[in-house]
């Protein structure tokens, strides 16, 4: 029960990390459903473990990429790749403070509050809509543009806010090509879910004994449901294909509504 329970966690966060669709507010409603009570708190280590999963398959998937961004940094010169790198640290500052400073009120925020995550998910459904219907776009990343994804990043810790649906959608509406908005979006998210691991670890909050196998399913579950997801995604917005996505948040906020009211 317990292996099952890990597979179908690793293949929400999986799916949901790049699918545009909030992957707190799905593990949110998961656990929900399969009756999971357990305190945030209590399932802590595989949130994390999770987390690594996805996290590993952007690195996978955008390895060519980063490579780029990490020579550019290194390179202490004035080019493009020195100013991609910069503009992906400066889109983590705003998410950054909101988790440094509201962590305890954020944590507070997904403990199965199914009316919250539903609302957010109806956000989620709207952005994607009127990304979908935004002009043609050709515009890179400039600074401004980084500043602003990166507050929409920080919107989206909100569980029920897709964070690759708000900063897409962001950019999209900014004027950004749709192909450079995606690999944006997916890139600056790296640093955040890595410096949050690290995090994690190192206050030793983790209050369950490990279940080894259990993690390694979910682990591997959302590794390679991640991997897919993550270059479906890239064309899905190349082919300005979102709105199906919109219509799906707004079909699970209302079952989510549906089955915690009645």
């Amino acid at each position: 029960m317990e292996a099952l329970r890990a597979a179908l966690l690793g293949i929400v966060q999986g799916l949901t990390e790049f699918l545009p669709v909030s992957s707190s507010g799905h593990l949110e409603l998961a656990k929900f459903f399969m009756g999971d009570t357990s305190a945030a708190e209590e399932s802590l280590l595989m949130t994390v473990v999770l987390h690594a999963a996805t996290a590993l398959s952007t690195i996978v998937v955008f390895r060519k990429d980063i490579a780029e961004i990490i020579r550019g940094l290194f390179a202490f010169k004035d080019n493009e790749a020195t100013r991609f790198s910069l503009k992906i640290i400066l889109s983590m500052v705003p998410a950054a403070l909101v988790g440094i400073l509201l962590e305890d009120t954020i944590e507070g925020l997904f403990d199965r509050q199914i009316p919250l995550v539903a609302c957010m998910l109806l956000i989620t459904g709207l952005l994607l809509f009127l990304a979908d219907r935004a002009k043609t776009t050709d515009k890179t990343v400039g600074w401004k543009d980084a500043i602003l994804i990166g507050i929409a990043q920080a919107i989206a810790i909100l569980p029920g806010i897709s964070r690759s649906g708000a900063t897409i959608s962001s950019s999209v509406l900014l004027g950004i090509d749709r192909e450079k908005a995606a690999r944006f979006s997916f890139l600056m998210v790296v640093p955040l879910i890595l410096g949050k691991m690290a995090k994690d670890v190192l206050d030793g909050e983790f209050t369950e004994s490990p279940n080894g196998l259990a993690l390694g399913i979910g682990f591997t579950a959302a590794f390679l449901t991640g991997l897919l997801a993550c270059t479906w995604m890239i064309k899905l917005v190349k082919n300005s294909q979102l709105s199906y996505f919109a219509y799906y948040c707004f079909a699970i906020a209302a079952l989510a509504l549906a089955a915690w009211y009645f």
